[in-house]
């Protein structure tokens, strides 16, 4: 099954890309594991951008109008537009085709909706995974859109090669409050509504504070101005892509940042191993009682948590229900 699964998604059959990625981001498959360590190595060559910024931005059609252009020139576009959680379903609140309806049918462009289930930073768990199932796919640019939470959009950095920071007129001071924040992590800064009165004050303000940080990282990130709704700047704005993709390719920084996000990832897959795995040996029905007492005043959780985890490492290693600490207020 895993060959069979691997060798459809590395011939771009979208119809097996598309279950994949449900059951990624629903978790529903322990064997996936398998089948992404299986695409990972032909996961190299894509270009991975991150679009963030505040709402209202035009981050949507921003997208819409750079994956038509990518699109045009003969590129496969895997999109992945990150949204909130529905507190009822746990899915997207939005939907592929009603954040870019334009392109769903596109024969080169391929479009998903992932929730952020309470993830921090704007990004869904199953992003990472994701890109490689789309570049595997022959997908040669991957653009990942996050929720659009404004300054703790930040771990969108981590995950993609190059990260675009949308921006628009009529913010004011509100880009110096964003300046120990999302506007750190920009490699490319984008102005869109560019046709409204203020552009040329924001671009100014951008370019002044990214003035010297080609110091740290060798690289000057550019400014673009973009009307996204008549595409208008978004040729530059491709070129500018291009430019920070071969740059980051091929110089130290860049090869610096790619190594601590394979740690990061390492470390996060990791995380959620034993995380797994906790849950496998975990009681409920003690869970349940503890969770009681705690309600009642009898216990605190930080106690019973240590408690169920000493528990559950207990099984794990075949021990039973060794490390029990000593009565407290956490003990049943």
């Amino acid at each position: 099954m895993t060959t069979e699964i691997v060798e459809r998604i590395l011939a771009g059959d979208v119809r097996s890309v598309g279950k994949l990625l449900s059951r990624i981001e629903d978790r529903t498959d322990a064997a996936d594991a398998a089948v992404l360590a299986r695409l990972f190595p032909h996961a190299s060559g894509a270009t991975v951008l991150g679009v963030t910024g505040s709402p209202g931005a035009g981050k949507s059609t921003l997208v819409d109008q750079l994956a038509r252009t990518y699109a045009e020139n003969g590129d496969k576009v895997g999109i992945v537009a990150v949204d909130p959680t529905s507190p009822y379903t746990g899915g997207a609140i939005l939907g592929d085709r009603i954040r870019m309806h334009s392109l769903s049918t596109h024969p080169r462009v391929f479009i998903r909706s992932m929730a952020t289930r309470g993830r921090m930073g704007g990004l869904s768990a199953g992003v990472d995974d994701a890109i490689v199932v789309l570049a595997a796919a022959g997908y040669r640019r991957v653009i990942v859109e996050t929720v659009g939470t404004g300054q703790d959009e930040v771990d969108i950095a981590r995950s993609a090669e190059v990260t675009l920071v949308v921006l628009v007129p009529g913010m004011g001071d509100e880009i110096q409050t964003l300046k120990a924040g999302i506007m750190e992590i920009g490699d490319i800064f984008v102005v869109n509504k560019a046709d409204h009165e203020g552009a040329q004050k924001v671009i100014r303000e951008i370019e002044a504070l990214v003035a010297d940080r080609n110091t740290v990282r060798g690289w000057t990130p550019r400014v673009i101005a973009t009307v996204a709704t008549t595409g208008r700047g978004v040729e530059e704005l491709a070129g500018a892509v291009g430019e920070a993709h071969r740059f980051f390719q091929e110089s130290e920084f860049g090869r610096s940042r790619r190594l601590e996000a394979d740690q990061r990832r390492i470390l996060e897959l990791l995380e959620q191993r034993a995380l797994d795995d906790l849950r496998q040996t975990l009681d409920q029905e003690e869970l349940a009682r503890l969770a009681e007492k705690v309600s009642l005043g009898e216990a605190n959780p930080y106690e019973a948590a240590e408690l169920l985890r000493r528990r559950c490492l207990g099984r794990l290693r075949g021990g039973g229900e060794a490390g029990e600490p000593g009565r407290s207020a956490a003990t049943p």
